[in-house]
């Protein structure tokens, strides 16, 4: 009597792993903003209402049509994230004049931790609670902070994967906010 499964069932098994396998990592992560603001096409930004956070109501992107919108990723739990924070808050006071804003979405964060460096960097601009992470996957976020210029009319018009820096900013406001102004 012969032990042990036939080297067909073996073989097929083995297929069928490495089948799922190539399907999994096919997939990928979604780069259709990246491809899309690499070609230069604006594409309309993703819009959920999203509770504010440290105070009442909910806010959406639409709360800001006609605005340029520098929409930030962030976390309390994230280094980069914390360190960019004063950059954003001169961001706001440079451009809220110009028909501009900064929106800061923060991701899956205890609210208490979140508030607390809002507080601590005196946080002019208004934050909403990504509570389960579902609108930074509508961005495709791959990691903090990832931050989306959003022009006047509701598009997605530049990105930047991983901290911005005001050199990023200085070229990519200026020509937004003059559209339209």
């Amino acid at each position: 009597m012969r032990r042990g499964l036939p080297f067909a069932v073996i073989a097929a098994a083995a297929a069928l792993v490495l089948l799922l396998a190539y399907g999994v990592a096919s997939q990928g992560p979604d780069t259709s903003i990246d491809d899309a603001v690499s070609r230069g096409d604006r594409i309309e930004a993703p819009d959920e209402s999203l509770p504010v956070l440290g105070g009442p109501g909910e806010r959406s992107l639409a709360d800001y049509r006609g605005k340029v919108v520098v929409l930030n990723f962030w976390a309390s739990w994230c280094p980069p994230c914390i360190d960019e924070l004063p950059l954003l808050e001169r961001t706001q006071r440079r451009i809220e004049s110009r028909g501009g804003t900064v929106l800061g979405v923060n991701y899956k964060d205890v609210p208490e931790d979140a508030l607390g460096f809002s507080r601590r960097f005196r946080l002019s601009y208004p934050s909403v609670r990504d509570r389960d992470g579902e609108y930074a996957e509508e961005y495709a976020t791959v990691g903090f902070p990832e931050t989306f210029v959003v022009d006047r009319q509701g598009r997605i018009a530049a990105r930047r994967r991983g901290p911005v820096d005001q050199q990023w900013l200085n070229t990519t406001l200026p020509p937004l906010l003059a559209e339209g102004a």
